[in-house]
Order: C-alpha cells, then structure tokens, then sequence
C-alpha cells in the first residue's frame, strides 16, 4: 500500500518525506494524540494520506497547482475525502478558521521560520510543531566553502539559522532528530 505513490514520486522526483522520517511523524501524533494537523507543503499527498490513516483531519496548503491538482486526486483515490482538506494556496497568505494539534511544515525551506511565526498562533494547548528537512540531504553540516553554489550556500545557511532560532525560543521546547532528512519537534510550553 502506498507503493504507487512513493514510485509516482520518485520517478517525477518530487520529494516526499522519507521513510524514517515519516515514521517519526506518525509516532509522534500518537505519543501527542494529535487529531487536527495543519501541513504545510501538500506535494502529491503522500505524507497527508498516511497521517490521514491513523484517523486524524489534516489540513494541507500547497501552492503549486500541479502538485495540488495530483493530490487531490490521491486524496480521492484513497477515500480519504473526509480527512483531508487540500486547499490550493499560498501559505503565507492563508489565515486558518480554526486551532490544531500539529503544525507539519515541508515546504519552501528558506521560509521555515515565516511559516513557524504564522502558523503558531493557530496551535493548540499542548500542540506541536514538526518541521522537515533540517539537514538538508547532509549539506547543513558542511561548511559554507565547502558548497559550490551561491544559492545553495544562501539556502543553507538559513536552515542553520532557524535551527538556531528555534533552540531559543522560550515558549517552546525543541528537539532535534537525524530521522528522515532532520526534523525538529517543537512542544508548546
């Protein structure tokens, strides 16, 4: 199960989250008995689809109409109609209707902290937010020299940022782990 979307991805190299991590995420909305998660960055729905199986609603923003478009019909294809909310927009400029026990941010990575600053108010008591890609396929323990592009060295250097700026957060507790491509929990205090 699941199979013919994990081949969709990886033949049309769109990134989903990877095994590990996935199984980080689901852990963690049953250790948290999470049952409303906000995500942001749909893709093709896969990380959507298989937190929609352990019976939570999901939310999911996505901006690229393509990727929108695909999972939905995934979404569809699946049954899962009544779980998952797909909403075709831009992130930034989406104002939730309501709270939620899990913010799942996997989206633009340069834009983690102005998701976690726009989406943290919407969090609930107790709630938590998981943020993906962290290490960045192993490029955020390099040094800045040792990466060629000027881009990639831009990008880097503010997921290394917001990991930091993460860690000094008073209303929250961060955690870190190498699971998947790096994530951080962030437990509301």
């Amino acid at each position: 199960m699941f199979e013919d979307l994990k081949e969709y991805a990886s033949l049309n190299k769109v990134p989903i989250i990877k095994d590990e991590g996935l199984e980080f995420l689901l852990e963690k909305i049953k250790e948290f008995n999470v049952k409303s998660v906000l995500e942001i960055g749909t893709a093709i729905g896969y990380s959507a689809i298989r937190m929609a199986f352990l019976g939570v609603n999901i939310t999911t923003l996505e901006r690229d109409e393509v990727s929108f478009i695909i999972a939905k019909e995934n979404i569809k294809k699946y049954n899962l109609e009544d779980k998952i909310e797909p909403i075709h927009t831009d992130a930034l400029l989406y104002t939730p209707e309501k709270s939620y026990d899990l913010i799942f941010i996997d989206a633009a990575k340069a834009q983690n902290k102005k998701f976690f600053l726009r989406f943290s108010p919407y969090l609930s008591e107790n709630g938590i937010i998981i943020v993906d890609n962290l290490l960045f396929h192993g490029l955020t323990d390099k040094k800045p020299e040792e990466i060629k592009s000027k881009n990639l060295r831009s990008l880097i250097k503010k997921i290394n940022e917001f990991k930091e700026w993460l860690i000094s957060l008073d209303s929250y507790k961060t955690i870190f782990t190498n699971a998947g491509d790096g994530m951080s929990l962030s437990i509301k205090l």
